[in-house]
């Protein structure tokens, strides 16, 4: 991770989040911890624990964001996991370690592709000579025309020479796509296991034996041969030979250092596994996934098909929008485990305007990329903006606050015709104003039943 201050870690999210400034305040002050704690050279660094936070709000107003850009920007293994999944183990539910066996994954796979990006160079070459072995392949030379054993009286050896010289000529064609079309047979791996379904069970796969791998690695590999492209060819063999040039055993032990001092895990809907206060006892299930969540945020080791994962440094992320409970419901262990709280804000018309407008990858951007492709001119007048914001702000306080995800349904009712017609529309320019909005969505936002079932 590079030592990217605090408020420069903020000014990246605000590309991406609207508002939230205690939110993204406080998730950029653990990031930096992060990275302060790795400069510690003394034995502190190791008692230095991360401070767990949870964001408290409504859905849509950007807890999930907020967690997902943060780990992106720090190019930390990232997994997103909900709390309730874990409400009913042994019946359908997982283990709470899942969650770390998961995340393990997410960081092999991370600094296997990292591997194969640096090592693709490499790789292409010897796949295009793999390829010029299958074009030209080279004959055996009879015995006058292999080199003497004294090297004093070696002879000129035409024939090597204008093999060599084709072998140029092919290479430059290939390089530089005069061959694409061209098929070439190319021997794959053939894959023998679908038609063999293997139970086994529940959890041992989790707890990282993977049964059909094990049969998989005792049965003869077995190849079938398939015409390709040449195209496709070059890559197919590029990513073989990539492969082969990575060493996984550093592949593994590098994402397994990332995943305890680097990862992110985000608990959604950590409200949802609170026991209800005051009922005829405790519930035995919520409380039951309270206590198994303890030790693995409180720090202890994971058995992963990886090796052994320590917990103590993963940074816990919980969110969760506590209408009915609230953070002081959860076992008194848990909550000391996560010791920040932030209440993020309600989004209001101003919010939304800006949601629509300011974020790179805002919905107006991503319709009139989507429609633009048809040859379809979106073009969003700024009473037409204020005109969504305000519907959606509305049916938000009408109905139920689902926050910016309102955006979406408004957006999808608004468009729905011109998504439809597409590029059978005769006039490819459509503008968006105040009187469009309020022609399509006033009959439905001002009758409070319609807009339940359709905003």
């Amino acid at each position: 991770m590079e030592p990217t201050i605090a408020r420069q870690i903020v000014e990246e999210l605000n590309k991406y989040i609207i508002g939230q400034e205690a939110a993204k305040r406080m998730v950029s002050i653990a990031l930096r911890n992060r990275w302060r704690r790795q400069q510690v050279t003394s034995d502190l660094k190791e008692e230095i624990m991360p401070n767990n936070i949870i964001l408290i709000g409504p859905t849509g107003v950007g807890k999930t964001e907020i967690s997902r850009r943060l780990a992106k920007l720090a190019q930390a293994p990232f997994s997103k996991v909900e709390a309730s999944k874990f409400t009913e183990v042994g019946y359908v539910g997982r283990d709470v370690e899942s969650m770390i066996r998961d995340l393990v994954d997410i960081g092999v796979n991370m600094v296997r592709e990292e591997m194969t990006m640096a090592v693709q160079g490499k790789a292409r070459e010897a796949a295009i000579e793999k390829l010029l072995d299958i074009l030209l392949p080279r004959p055996k030379l009879p015995d006058t025309l292999k080199p003497p054993a004294d090297d004093s009286a070696i002879p000129a050896d035409n024939q090597a020479a204008k093999i060599d010289s084709t072998r140029d000529k092919f290479r430059e064609m290939l390089e530089s796509g005069k061959l694409n079309e061209r098929e070439v047979e190319l021997d794959m791996p053939a894959d023998s296991m679908p038609m063999m379904q293997i139970f086994s069970p529940v959890g041992i796969e989790e707890m990282g034996l993977n049964i059909r791998e094990l049969f998989g690695n005792l049965m003869p590999k077995k190849t079938k041969k398939r015409k390709v492209k040449i195209k496709e060819a070059l890559i197919l063999l590029t990513q073989e030979e990539a492969q082969k040039l990575i060493d996984m055993d550093w592949v593994i032990r590098e994402a397994i250092q990332r995943v305890e001092n680097s990862g992110i895990i985000f608990l959604d809907e950590i409200d949802k596994i609170t026991g209800a206060k005051g009922g005829q006892g405790p519930d035995v299930s919520r409380e039951g996934v309270q206590r198994d969540l303890l030790p693995v945020v409180e720090g202890t080791t994971v058995v992963t098909k990886y090796g052994m994962v320590k917990t103590d440094h993963i940074l816990f992320i919980a969110s969760g929008a506590f209408h009915v409970a609230k953070p002081s419901d959860l076992i008194p262990e848990l909550q000391g485990r996560f010791p920040i709280r932030v209440e993020l804000d309600d989004l209001g018309r101003e919010e939304l305007v800006r949601i629509l407008t300011e974020p790179e990858s805002s919905l107006i951007r991503q319709y009139r990329a989507l429609l633009g492709t048809e040859g379809i001119d979106l073009e969003f007048r700024d009473d037409g903006i204020s005109a969504i914001a305000e519907a959606a702000a509305d049916v938000n306080k009408k109905t139920e606050n689902i926050g910016a995800r309102r955006l979406h349904t408004i957006m999808e009712r608004l468009l729905d015709d011109v998504s439809f017609m597409g590029a059978e529309l005769k006039e490819k320019r459509v503008v968006i104003d105040g009187d469009y909005v309020r022609a399509r969505l006033d009959e439905i936002t001002q009758d409070q039943d319609l807009s339940r079932f359709i905003l």
